[in-house]
């Protein structure tokens, strides 16, 4: 069964990527073309980059990022959950990818950014980072509005839009992780 992770990208206190990824995963959880599971940056802490050998070397010398090494590996794909800092993703998002090279090679991503603007310039960003490593990333995505998608900027309530936008990216990120999976045999 094709396996998706979906990444809580922020570790801020008061953060919205929590409740933005329950929600995501309450919706994947309904299907029956694969196992979705969240993957909080919380519970995984890395430091500052720290390996002293490029990650595309597949030489890592800490044990943390050994074992972010091994939960990364275990998945097909991918669904970041994002918010927006100063016009792109997260300090914690982007070194969480970093750390990694060859485990993220060959399979898909799909975004859900929430912000003023639904994080589509953070998106862009990853967008751009994904490329470099060799995942593929899927055109639809949810942009998240604080003004239209949360009630008094707090609790989440997506409007029908977004509903349908979140069920075509985890169309797309199931059947590319499931076309990519023969490039990772």
């Amino acid at each position: 069964m094709t396996r998706i992770a979906i990444i809580v990208g922020s570790v801020r206190p008061g953060r919205y990527s929590r409740r933005v990824a329950d929600w995501v995963y309450e919706t994947a959880a309904r299907r029956d073309d694969a196992e979705f599971e969240i993957v909080d940056l919380a519970d995984h802490p890395l430091p500052h980059l720290d390996e002293p050998v490029a990650a595309s070397a597949g030489q890592y010398a800490n044990e943390h990022t050994r074992a972010w090494s091994w939960v990364i590996d275990g998945f097909d794909g991918y669904v970041f959950v994002t918010p927006e800092y100063n016009h792109s993703t997260t300090g914690v998002l982007k070194n969480a990818i970093d750390y990694l090279y060859a485990e993220w090679n060959n399979k898909a991503a799909g975004f859900v950014g929430y912000g003023v603007v639904g994080a589509a310039r953070a998106v862009e960003h990853l967008r751009l980072i994904a490329a470099e490593l060799q995942l593929a990333t899927v055109r639809s995505q949810v942009a998240l509005s604080f003004y239209t998608d949360f009630e008094n900027f707090t609790a989440l309530t997506p409007s029908r839009p977004q509903i349908d936008a979140l069920t075509s990216t985890l169309d797309q990120v199931v059947a590319w992780s499931d076309a990519l999976a023969k490039l990772r045999t």
